[in-house]
């Protein structure tokens, strides 16, 4: 199985990616894992054009492709004001359900503070709509993420709350590789036994 991690800070040398090069290592049972760190790709603001996509320049095939093979996905956000990243909400606008539906998600909210509960709940309530997304009901908040995930995992230094949170990573990320084989099965039977008409309703309500 192929898990995509997809960091949406929009500055280098993020936080976010540093959660995600711990999710990468921590993350063994999938046999292939790509971090994709949505500031180093040139993507056109989305303006419903499919068309866009593929102008000169634009990196969404590259990204597209990786999607496409993804069997599961972790989907990792900052809290900037509040809010998941512009970064990361114009990628998923700019994912079809030809790249995810039926693919499940954990979703990360990366914080300085103590905040981060209001991402996850933006990202529930509109992240996953025509794309088709599968947010798992677990979700992750590296809250204070400047003290956690730096040192080694056999740093003997690390603090309860540090060795506490990565023990809750793995924890979910074998709860998300489980959801990623039970929806392997639904993509099968959806290709397999589809409802009729079922393309009338490629976006949801």
């Amino acid at each position: 199985m192929k898990l995509v991690i997809v960091s949406g800070s929009q500055r280098n040398n993020s936080e976010s990616a540093k959660v995600a090069a711990y999710i990468a290592s921590a993350a063994n049972q999938f046999k292939t894992v790509q971090h994709i760190e949505l500031c180093k790709y040139q993507l056109p603001f989305w303006d419903g054009d499919d068309e866009s996509k593929s102008a000169p320049g634009c990196d969404w095939p590259l990204i597209s492709e990786a999607l496409m093979q993804a069997d599961a996905f972790v989907l990792i956000t900052p809290e900037w004001e509040g809010m998941a990243t512009p970064i990361l909400k114009n990628f998923l606008m700019m994912c079809a359900k030809d790249d995810t539906a039926h693919k499940p998600a954990l979703l990360v909210s990366v914080v300085s503070g103590i905040s981060g509960a209001y991402p996850i709940a933006e990202l529930r309530m509109n992240g996953c709509k025509n794309n088709k997304l599968v947010a798992i009901p677990d979700h992750l908040i590296i809250r204070n993420v400047g003290d956690v995930l730096n040192a080694g995992t056999d740093d003997p230094q690390l603090s309860e709350r540090d060795h506490s949170i990565r023990h809750r990573i793995r924890y979910s990320l074998h709860t998300l590789h489980q959801y990623g084989h039970a929806l392997g099965q639904v993509r099968q039977l959806q290709q397999q036994q589809p409802y009729s008409q079922q393309e009338k309703y490629s976006y949801a309500m």
